[in-house]
Order: C-alpha cells, then sequence, then structure tokens
C-alpha cells in the first residue's frame, strides 16, 4: 500500500492516495452493531443498492485524472460496501482492470477487497486473484463465541461461512490474502482472540478500536461529563513517553482498550518470531523510533483517503458517520467534481492540518507525535464538534507507554544489531 506523502508547504494540499469506492451498499449481514447501518447516518437509505456502470466508469477516470495531477506512482483502491461482493467477483476484477487501464503502465494500483468473508468461494477467489485484487477479511475474532453479534438478516451465525472463506485463502490462495480486520472487544480475552485468528493463518491483522465518540460512547467507557473531553491546556504538565512521566490522560480512569491492546501486545512482542503484521503495533513503534506513520489511528499525518458512494458522491472517509447523519457528506460528485474539488472541502482541510486542528491539551501533551490526537471520528463531541481530545485518549496513553516501555527494554537487554521481531518493517 502506498504510505502518506509528506505534507506540502504554502498552502497546497496532501493529494489523495486511498481510494475507497462503495460498488454495493447494502450488506447480507445484520451485525448488531453496524455503525454504518445501525448508527446515527441514515445517507445509505436513499442511494443505490449498487454503483452504477457509469459511476464506476466516471470513477475510474476521476483516479486517474488525480494521479496525473500529482504525480502519483502509486494509489491504493479499496473495493467497499456494505458488502462489496455481492456485485460478484466478475464485475470487482472489471473495475479494478479499468482504473488501471486509465491511470497508465507507469502508475502502480494496489487494489483491495474489504469483505465480511462469507461469500468467498474457489471460483471467487481466483477471479479476484486473476485480477490482482487481494483480500482482506472482517471478523470480530477466530471463535463462533467471538462472533455472536455477527448474524445475517434472518438471525442465523455467519461465523462458519467466513471462516470458511479465510481458510480458502490462507490454503489456496495466500498471494491474495490481505489479512483480516478485527474491532477490538475489552469482554473478550485478549490473548485467547489474538491466537483464534493466528489459525486462520492471516499475514496481517488490523486491531480497531470500536467507533465511538464522546457523546456516544464506546462499550466500557463512561459517558463524558461536563468539562472531560478538552480540560485545561497544559494538565498535567509534560512528560516523557519513554521514562512515562505524566501527559493529560485522566490519573485513574479505566483503560479496558488500552489494557486489552497492552495484552496482545506483549503476546505478539514475545513470540520469538514474526506470526503476523499487527498494523497498530507496528506504527505506534514506528512513530516512537521517529519514522513515519500510516494510519489513521495514530500519528499526525495528513488523510490520504477518499470515499466514492454508489450514487458517485464524493465523501469523507464512513467513520465520520459515527458522529451524527450527514457528517461524512461534501455536497460533491464524480460528475462534476474532481478530487481535487474534495482537497478543498473544509473537512478535508481540517483532517490535513495536524497538530493545528487538535484541542490545545493535545498539542501539549508529550504524547502528540505519537497518538496524533487519536482517529479523527472518536474526538467528536456533540455542540462542540471535533476539536477534542479522543473519547480514547486513556487508552491510548496506556498503550504507547506500554509499547514505549517494551522498546526501551528491548533496547537496553539486545545488540544494537538485533532487531525485536515482528516489530519493524
Amino acid at each position: 500500500m502506498p504510505r502518506t506523502p509528506e505534507p506540502v508547504r504554502g498552502g497546497r494540499r496532501v493529494p489523495f492516495a486511498q481510494f475507497i469506492v462503495k460498488v454495493h451498499g447494502r450488506c447480507n449481514l445484520a451485525c448488531r452493531y453496524c455503525y454504518l447501518y445501525a448508527g446515527p447516518d441514515r445517507t445509505w437509505r436513499t442511494r443505490p443498492a449498487a454503483a452504477s456502470p457509469e459511476v464506476l466508469d466516471r470513477t475510474a477516470d476521476r483516479i486517474a485524472e488525480h494521479a496525473r495531477t500529482h504525480g502519483l506512482r502509486e494509489t491504493a483502491l479499496v473495493l467497499h460496501g456494505g458488502e462489496p461482493l455481492l456485485v460478484g467477483a466478475a464485475r470487482l476484477g472489471a473495475f479494478a482492470d479499468a482504473v488501471r487501464d486509465r491511470a497508465g503502465p507507469s502508475r502502480t494500483v494496489h487494489a483491495t477487497v474489504q469483505t465480511n468473508g462469507t461469500l468467498l468461494t474457489e471460483r471467487a477467489v481466483a477471479t479476484l486473484a486473476r485480477h490482482s485484487v487481494r483480500i482482506g477479511i472482517s471478523l470480530d475474532g477466530g471463535l463462533p463465541a467471538h462472533n455472536a453479534l455477527r448474524t445475517d438478516h434472518a438471525g442465523r451465525p455467519s461465523f462458519a461461512a467466513a471462516a470458511r472463506g479465510a481458510r480458502l485463502l490462507a490454503e489456496h490462495r495466500p498471494e491474495a490474502y490481505a489479512g483480516l480486520l478485527t474491532v477490538v472487544d475489552p469482554r473478550t480475552d485478549p490473548v485467547e482472540l489474538y491466537e483464534s485468528l493466528l489459525e486462520l493463518r492471516p499475514p496481517a491483522l488490523d486491531l480497531l478500536l470500536p467507533h465511538g465518540n464522546w457523546s456516544s460512547p464506546p462499550p466500557g467507557l463512561p459517558a463524558a461529563g461536563a468539562g472531560d473531553a478538552d480540560p485545561p491546556p497544559g494538565r498535567p504538565g509534560r512528560g516523557d513517553p519513554v521514562r512515562g512521566n505524566p501527559g493529560h490522560g485522566d490519573p485513574g480512569r479505566a483503560t479496558p482498550y488500552g489494557d486489552w491492546l497492552a495484552a496482545v501486545f506483549d503476546r505478539w512482542w514475545g513470540a520469538g518470531r514474526r506470526e503476523t503484521r499487527v498494523r497498530l503495533f507496528e506504527e505506534c513503534l514506528a512513530l516512537l523510533l521517529g519514522l513515519p506513520g500510516a494510519t489513521e489511528s495514530l500519528g499526525l499525518d495528513p488523510v490520504n483517503a477518499v470515499v466514492v458512494e454508489t450514487d458517485g458522491a464524493i465523501e469523507q472517509v464512513d467513520s465520520l458517520k459515527s458522529a451524527y447523519d450527514t457528517a461524512a457528506a461534501t455536497g460533491l460528485d464524480v460528475r462534476n467534481h474532481s478530487f481535487d474539488d474534495a482537497l478543498r472541502h473544509p473537512g478535508v482541510a481540517a483532517r490535513q492540518s495536524g497538530a493545528a486542528a487538535l484541542a490545545a491539551a493535545c498539542r501539549a501533551c508529550p504524547l502528540l507525535t505519537v497518538c496524533g490526537g487519536g482517529h479523527y471520528a472518536h474526538r467528536y463531541r456533540a455542540g462542540h464538534g471535533f476539536t477534542q481530545r479522543s473519547v480514547y485518549c486513556a487508552d491510548l496513553e496506556r498503550l504507547i507507554r506500554h509499547v514505549a516501555a517494551r522498546l526501551t527494554e528491548a533496547a537496553a537487554s539486545a545488540p544494537a544489531t538485533r532487531a525485536a521481531p515482528g516489530a519493524l518493517r
């Protein structure tokens, strides 16, 4: 996947390098916690179920136009939904080919489909592999009990079909297996869940925090009280992420997500070999070492992703839909607007402003360059917008300090030439 380019100074925005295209806007599952279909945003209800050939054709043109305008040599194309495989693997492959054809031979388009895995068959996997489309699967864990809330519209469990798809990839098409995406649930045993996912042999694992915010907190975190979202600047003062001096996380606040992630990190870090890549951990280590990061959840790199909906609307990333209805809307569409028009949208500009877009408490925090204020959607508070700390502030501090401590221990005990397994690219 292409890394986020360095910010361009002098007023120009960072071009988009990741294009998330909603080829199908409905899903064959009805996960009970889904922020997209069970959250505050309702825009999906009035959109066509699937993107038309005309919308996909225009989107391919717009992606190629943006790549040419900004001299991009690599772009990422994410085929998304809903459940994208509802349109069929052949149509997904044909669209990926169209984007590559329009982009031209001098540009590389990394195509991935993000699926719940239930519709994967040998034929579908072979078709996607033939079109060089890699496959990522969303799962809550590697055991049926972990996926109790991932049911179809009749209430039937989906795990057996999803696990079958993951094993099909691992055993027969490992080159097409992009990895697994799992949302953290602190009610589960962290090591058990991590090891259950390893049984599905993913080459990479994304561990995501549930999309919650100060007005709609995630499970296990209390609702915000007055003043909780943005404490006074400088409280309690500057610190050191390695030596463990305090930052601005709330002393005594429960950190169920940070504790869960720290336990998985120790299992991953101490394995003695790289069993799989865990992007959140690798990015945290990289940022602690002063290297660039490339994730929405950590660091200060500007956002470089944009969404095209099934009706051709150009939107900001879906996670914003967890905040309020129409939060991701821009008023733009691929028929009448370029992606450069989207770069000038105030919402995109805010997400490319780095520390300037953060709360004062975040700008004063010693963990700023690693945490980056956390995921943008997790900062929202009704009536106050996104200029708040992350609702996961204390959890992120718990994880970052834990990783920093392990990194310091490794540096102190290991020869300089020896790298910790799985730590860096």
